[in-house]
Parts: C-alpha cells; sequence; structure tokens
C-alpha cells in the first residue's frame, strides 16, 4: 500500500496505550508533527509517559484540551467510538479519523495477511504465525494480538509477510486498508454495546477487511457461518478471489473435509493436507482455524508437508482453553480470551467433563440464549462475578445453580474476589470434573484486560495447588 505524505503535518493521537504510543512513535519517525492525549492519569500511564519523553512526542495526560483539534488528522486507538465527544467534534471540524492499523498499513510495505471474527482470530492468527515461522519464512505477528502492526512496518520489506489480527474495532475507522489476504473466521453476536444491538452494524464493521481488495488479493471466509457468508455474496467488489472453507464439501476453490482429512483446492488443483485425527487443536472450531491458517499459508508460499508438521505439533494459544492444572482430580482451565458468548460455547463444547464455569465481566449485550442447551447438557454449576454477575444469575438459576463472587459495582482489578472464585470452584467440584474460565465479557470491570485477568487466574491456581 502506498505511503502518504504526512511530513509536517499535524497530527493528534487520541489513546496513549500500546497502540497509540506505537503509532506516535511511527509518525514521528517519518517527520509529522504529533501530540498525543489520554484520558488517563499520568500516574496510570507512566510506561507510556516514559516512552513519549524519550522520542520526543509531546502529549497531556488526564484530559482532552482544545489542542486536540490543531491537527488535519486525529489517530485513535480501537476503543474510542465514533460517538465520543472528541470524535464528534473533530467531523463537525472536518479533521480527518482514521484507526491506528488504517494509518501503519500506509507505510507496510509487507503483504498483509489480515484476520477478523467474532471468534478463532487469535488461534488462527497464531497458527499462521508458527506456519511461517516453522517454514522460516519471514514474517511478524501483530495489531490485536499484541504487538501494534506500528511497532514493525517503517522496518518491514516486501520479502516478509505482515500477519495481522484484527478487531471491528480496529476496521471501524479504516477506509484505505487493502490486505493481500483477508481472513473473515465467523460473524456472530457481540459488541452489541457499541453497535446498537444490530448485527447489520456490525457485520459492516467486520466487511471492512475486505472492502478495498481486487483480483490479485484472497478473501477466505467461513461459508457454513450465516453472517460471514451473507456480507460475503454482498460484497460490492467482485474481483477480490473467494476461498470459502467448510466442514462440508467445497465445489469450487477452497478448504473442506473429506474422509476425515482437511483437503483444500487452489487453481483447480486439490491437495490432502493432515487428518483430523492427526492434529494437536481438538473441536470443531479449531478445524475452522486450520482449514482458513491452512488456504492462508499456502497462498504465502509455504508447503503442504510443512503446513502439516505445523498442525500435529501445535499447542493451544495461551488463554484460550489452555490447561493450567489438576488438582485433586479436578481439570482446570483458562479461556480467559472468550470475551464472546460463541467462544464459550465453542469452549464448553471442547469440554467432556462436568463443568463449573466461571462467567461474567464486561458485558458487551450478550445474548446467553446461544448456550443455553449447552450449559443445561454439560454446566453443573456457574459462579459469575463482575458487572454482569445480576443478568447471568437472572438468565441461568432457573437452569443451574449460580452463586455471585463479588458484586456487580466492584470496578476494579480484584484478585481477593478471583480467588474466592478459584476456591469455590474447588470445593463445589467432584474428582473429573472441569472447572473452566470462559467468561464471555471483557476484562475491564475487575483487570486491565483479558492476559491479566488469565494469568492472575493461572497464578491462583497454581498456589492452591
Amino acid at each position: 500500500m502506498a505511503s502518504k505524505n504526512l511530513v509536517g503535518k499535524k497530527i493528534t493521537i487520541l489513546g496513549g496505550a500500546r497502540s497509540g504510543v506505537a503509532v506516535a512513535r511511527m509518525l514521528k519517525k517519518i517527520g509529522a508533527d504529533i501530540f498525543l492525549s489520554d484520558l488517563s492519569s499520568e500516574e496510570k500511564m507512566f510506561e507510556s509517559k516514559h516512552q513519549l519523553n524519550e522520542s520526543k512526542i509531546d502529549f497531556e495526560f488526564g484530559k482532552h484540551s482544545d489542542r486536540i483539534y490543531d491537527a488535519s488528522l486525529f489517530v485513535i486507538s480501537p476503543g474510542i467510538s465514533e460517538t465520543s465527544l472528541p470524535i464528534v467534534e473533530a467531523k463537525k471540524r472536518g479533521i480527518a479519523i482514521v484507526s491506528e492499523i488504517e494509518c501503519a498499513s500506509w507505510f507496510c510495505n509487507s503483504p498483509i495477511t489480515a484476520i477478523t471474527g467474532s471468534a478463532g482470530k487469535t488461534t488462527t492468527t497464531t497458527l499462521i504465525g508458527r506456519m511461517a515461522s516453522d517454514a522460516k519464512k519471514k514474517h511478524f505477528v501483530a495489531g490485536n494480538i499484541g504487538t501494534p502492526l506500528s511497532s514493525f512496518v517503517l522496518d518491514a520489506s516486501n520479502e516478509t509477510t505482515a500477519i495481522v489480527e484484527i478487531s471491528s474495532f480496529q476496521l471501524d475507522f479504516c477506509f484505505d486498508f487493502q490486505p493481500h489476504v483477508a481472513i473473515v473466521t465467523n460473524i456472530t453476536q457481540n459488541h452489541m454495546d457499541r453497535y446498537e444491538n444490530s448485527m447489520e452494524k456490525y457485520s459492516a464493521s467486520k466487511s471492512k477487511i475486505f472492502a478495498n481488495q481486487n483480483e490479485n488479493d484472497f478473501l477466505i471466509y467461513n461459508f457454513d457461518d450465516p453472517w460471514t457468508r451473507k456480507v460475503v455474496e454482498n460484497r460490492k467488489n467482485k474481483s477480490v478471489q473467494i476461498l470459502p472453507f467448510s466442514i462440508n464439501k467445497i465445489d469450487d476453490d477452497g478448504a473442506s473435509i473429506k474422509n476425515e482429512m482437511i483437503t483444500i483446492s487452489l487453481n483447480g488443483k486439490t491437495d490432502e493436507v493432515i487428518k483430523i485425527s492427526e492434529m494437536s487443536l481438538r473441536g470443531t472450531h479449531n478445524i475452522y482455524n486450520a482449514m482458513a491458517s491452512t488456504l492462508a499459508s499456502k497462498i504465502n508460499g509455504i508447503s503442504t508437508a510443512s503446513i502439516r508438521a505445523t498442525l500435529k505439533n501445535f499447542k493451544e494459544v495461551e488463554h484460550r482453553q489452555e490447561f493450567v492444572a489438576e488438582i485433586d482430580g479436578v481439570n482446570f482451565i483458562n479461556d480467559s480470551k472468550a470475551t464472546t458468548v460463541d467462544s464459550v460455547k465453542f469452549a464448553i463444547e471442547a469440554v467432556a467433563s462436568p463443568i463449573i464455569l466461571i462467567l461474567g465481566g464486561h458485558d458487551k449485550g450478550n445474548d446467553y440464549s446461544q448456550i443455553e442447551n449447552l450449559v443445561k447438557e454439560k454446566v453443573k454449576m456457574i459462579i459469575a462475578t463482575g458487572e454482569s454477575c445480576d443478568k447471568i444469575e437472572k438468565y441461568f438459576s432457573k437452569i443451574v445453580p449460580v452463586e455471585i463472587i463479588g458484586t456487580s459495582n466492584n470496578a476494579k482489578p480484584n484478585i481477593i474476589d478471583m480467588q474466592k472464585v478459584i476456591e469455590l470452584a474447588k470445593e463445589k467440584s467432584n474428582r473429573g470434573d472441569s472447572v473452566l474460565l470462559s467468561p464471555a465479557c471483557a476484562s475491564f470491570d475487575w483487570f486491565n484486560n483479558y492476559e491479566e485477568r488469565g494469568n492472575i487466574f493461572k497464578e491462583l491456581v497454581l498456589k492452591l495447588k
């Protein structure tokens, strides 16, 4: 993607966390005039303050002063919505607004493989990165998965593949973003609080990942997912090369399951990749993730033999159905990355034993009817936590026993309450049960992010052991 001339341009960065600081430093290096603003206090943004001072970037914390509008461009962090006051005012003043992903892509010489979806995008992104690593192919993994794209692009060459996980929040303010390979793992109900309970608006955000692709690009999508199939079939850019993946038969190019084996077809050539029983990852959702990853990796020039070897040896992603420990015959599983109801569905399906399910956090407009039958079938008890505990108890208490730890008013990281959760789960469990942390909610009520939530859970479980 061609870079834009921003030398000497006044640019405001809204949001001083990882992506905000990364894009500020990137733009400073190319000669832009940068000002960063964040509502958080200086004490909370200590590390960001150090990095900004090191790069000689002007900033303010604890407020958004009028100085933010002295700019021709806003680059915003994903957590800032279009309804926030600075965004509304910037639009009135005719200031252009883009996301960090969009801005970074302007300076990225590497072909981009971009992954989005309501569930599975982190595993798929990690798996594609692992396939590239095992094949000794130059690459980097960035985006929503951890390190911002802005941290890599100025040093990346066209011989390096950029593997980028992208959330709907990041796509909201993308306009020219054009990945060489785009993957949509699925589109299921998520972030309804941000998208006004509209699946149409949420899907429109997701579809931006392929909006600018052309006949030289590839769109890999989940044919079995109704919303994904709908947005792909209704796409305006009909020239992009589409590659569906499905657990059923695919007549054209794409990926499917034939005789219990992942099979792909590209340019009319069919290739048997691996038997499902030989994969290290388990569960139908991971079959989908493997098919999407295989198609992307083949496009990126990786051999079938190398892909097969990765699929045989790939281990679970941290905080994604991650086995922590067995204590007195009870398995403890960390699925803190499950911030959607759909992800919880996959997690419950993957556990064979009776489950004590830990649900709760910052609710994003969840519809728990998606897992009601699974809970009846496999869950013996729910422990509800955080802001959404009352909603969870109200919905599930007539189905299974529900106990609340903490309160809906508790809006800060709380290790003591998490310890109470684990101790209660251990008390109520029997040999052969599984304790599953799969919250279906964001972590912001008690924790800074899902990683902190998962790490604290693991730490406390291991102490219990």
